[in-house]
């Protein structure tokens, strides 16, 4: 199990579980966007704090929630990024595009 998925009354909040958000497991994370899409769950929180690697399909997992999100009139955030993670949204310049907050009960506060 990658990742744990908890319905809240105004938001589903996401953790990741693994260290590493790579080819390997990002097209769950695709499937769980998707599914919670269909179920007009447009509120995400995607808790990273305990991924300390993303690849570019991480990446393009990411903006597809936050297309979805986006798309459905809500917002997806991701909350708890590690250094090497947050620095890879900055370097992609993806940190103007997507919604970021330190802490879950930050990124709580902005849905």
């Amino acid at each position: 199990m990658n990742f744990e998925q908890q319905n809240k009354e105004r938001y589903t909040l996401v953790k990741v579980l693994v260290e590493k958000l790579d080819a390997s497991v990002s097209p769950e994370l695709k499937a769980i966007f998707l599914l919670l899409n269909k179920n007009t769950e447009n509120n995400i929180i995607l808790d990273f704090s305990k991924a300390k690697y993303c690849d570019s399909s991480g990446l393009s997992a990411i903006l597809i929630g936050n297309r979805l999100c986006k798309d459905s009139g809500g917002i997806l955030v991701l909350a708890g990024l590690q250094p090497n993670v947050k620095k890879l949204i900055e370097i992609s310049q993806l940190d103007k595009v997507l919604a970021i907050s330190n802490k879950v009960e930050d990124a709580v506060a902005r849905i």
